[in-house]
C-alpha cells in the first residue's frame, strides 16, 4: 500500500505486490504433498510483468488463448498449457509448434488438432480436459456435473484417448477442473478425491498411465465480510492422504493444480481518485475517475448474482473515524457504475484517493477497458 500511495498521482492505476505472491507460493508449497506442482492460470491477471515473474516461481502456466500463449511464450515459460474451448486453428497451430500442451474441449477439436500437426509434421502434445459427472459444491462458478462446453464428458473420455495414443500423438494426461472461487475448504478437498478417484478410473479403461493428472484449482479468497481464508493445510494433508491410496495406475503420474485467482487476488489495490462530491436527494455520492470499464468486478457485474461490497478505504485517510455513508460510482454514464454502495467512510472531497482491495484478479484485463472511449488504468508490479 506504501509504494501505491507514493505514486497515487496518477489514477486510476493498479498495484500489484509481488512479494504477496510470493508469500501465497511459499505457503502453498508447504502445505502440498511432495511432488505435487502449481500452475498459473495467468488468464486472472495476463500483466507480463507478472507472467514473467510468475514463470520463475510455479511450476507451469496455463493459457486461454493464443494471445496469452504469446505473452507466456515472451515471459519464458517453457511448460504451458492451453486450455478453453473454440480454439482457431492458427492457435492450435501456434501451441503445436511452440510444444506446449493443448487440453483438449472436444473430439472435434482432437481431429482438428491432429490434421495441422500432420501437416506440420510434428508430434503434437495432447491431453483431455475432462468435463465430470460432479461438481465443486459451493462454488462461485460451476465447471462440472451437467452438460458444459468445457471438455469431454468423462464417460466418452478413453475413447478418445485410445484414438490419440494410436495416431502418435504425445498424449499428457487429464485437465479435471470442476469449479472456481470456493471458500468451503472440506469440499474443496472431497472434490479433489473425486477427481483422483476419476482419474484412476479413466485410466484403468483407457489402460495407460497419464503423465499428469491437473487437478484443476477452485480456490476462492475472501471478498466481502463474514468470509473467512480456506484452510491450505488441512487440504494438503487430505491430498496427501488421497495420492498415497491412489490407483495403482496413477503411481508413475504426476500431478498439478491449476490457480489463478488464490494466487494473485489478494497482492492487488486499485485506486482512483475523487473529482466530484455531490448530494442528490439526501444522499452523498463520490464520483471517481476510475470505474467499471477498469475494474468490473468490483462494480458486481463479474460474476455476482447478489452485488456486495469489495474492501474499500479512503486511501489517504487510513486511521480516521468513519463519519458517514456515501456511494462510490464511476465516471461511466450507467447506473451500473458503482464501486461502493452505501458505504461507512472518513468524509472525503475532490482530490482524495479511493482504495479498492483484492484488485489483483480479473480486473483491468477482465473489464470494458474501451467503454466510452476512457483510458486504460495504469498497471504497476512491484517487489518483484
Amino acid at each position: 500500500m506504501t509504494a501505491a500511495m507514493e505514486h497515487s498521482d496518477v489514477t486510476p492505476s493498479f498495484f500489484y505486490d509481488f512479494g504477496i505472491v510470493r508469500e501465497k507460493v511459499a505457503m502453498l508449497r508447504g502445505a502440498l504433498p511432495a511432488g505435487v506442482g502449481i500452475h498459473y492460470a495467468m488468464k486472472a491477471n495476463p500483466l507480463p510483468a507478472m507472467v514473467s515473474a510468475m514463470v520463475a516461481l510455479v511450476d507451469g502456466i496455463d493459457v486461454a488463448s493464443g494471445g496469452e500463449l504469446a505473452v507466456a511464450l515472451k515471459a519464458g515459460a517453457v511448460h504451458i498449457s492451453f486450455a478453453g474451448p473454440g480454439k482457431r486453428d492458427a492457435e492450435l497451430e501456434s501451441a503445436i509448434r511452440a510444444g506446449s500442451t493443448i487440453n483438449l474441449e472436444s473430439e472435434t477439436e482432437a481431429t482438428r488438432a491432429l490434421s495441422i500437426a500432420e501437416r506440420l509434421g510434428m508430434t503434437p502434445r495432447l491431453a483431455v480436459r475432462v468435463n465430470p459427472d460432479f461438481a465443486l459444491k459451493g462454488s462461485g462458478m460451476k465447471m462440472g456435473g451437467g452438460a458444459a462446453p468445457f471438455g469431454v464428458d468423462a464417460e466418452r473420455v478413453p475413447a478418445l484417448v485410445k484414438r490419440l495414443i494410436a495416431t502418435g500423438a504425445d498424449w499428457r494426461g487429464f485437465h479435471i477442473f470442476a469449479g472456481s472461487q470456493a471458500l468451503d475448504s472440506g469440499a474443496i478437498a472431497d472434490t479433489q478425491a473425486a477427481t483422483v478417484a476419476l482419474a484412476g478410473k479413466l485410466a484403468q479403461e483407457v489402460g495407460a498411465t497419464p503423465p499428469l493428472v491437473n487437478l484443476g484449482g477452485g480456490f476462492g479468497i475472501p471478498y466481502f465480510a463474514g468470509e473467512q481464508p480456506i484452510d491450505v493445510a488441512m487440504i494438503g494433508e487430505r491430498l496427501g492422504g488421497v495420492l498415497e491410496n491412489r490407483d495403482s495406475i496413477l503411481k508413475d503420474s504426476k500431478f498439478a493444480i491449476e490457480l489463478g485467482r488464490w494466487l494473485v487476488g489478494e497482492c492487488g489495490i486499485y485506486l482512483t481518485r475523487v473529482v466530484d462530491r455531490k448530494e442528490s436527494r439526501g444522499e452523498i455520492f463520490l464520483v471517481t475517475d476510475g470505474g467499471l470499464h477498469h475494474q468490473l468486478a468490483a462494480s458486481g457485474n463479474f460474476g455476482t448474482v447478489v452485488r456486495r461490497n469489495y474492501p474499500i478505504a479512503v486511501a489517504n485517510r487510513f486511521g480516521f473515524d468513519v463519519e458517514e455513508t456515501v456511494s462510490v460510482v464511476g465516471c461511466l454514464c450507467t447506473p451500473l457504475d458503482r464501486l461502493g454502495d452505501q458505504v461507512g467512510l472518513p468524509r472525503a472531497d475532490v482530490g482524495d484517493v479511493i482504495a479498492v482491495f483484492m484488485a489483483g484478479a480479473y480486473g483491468a484485463s477482465a473489464s470494458p477497458a474501451s467503454f466510452l472511449g476512457h483510458s486504460p488504468a495504469r498497471e504497476v508490479l512491484t517487489k518483484v
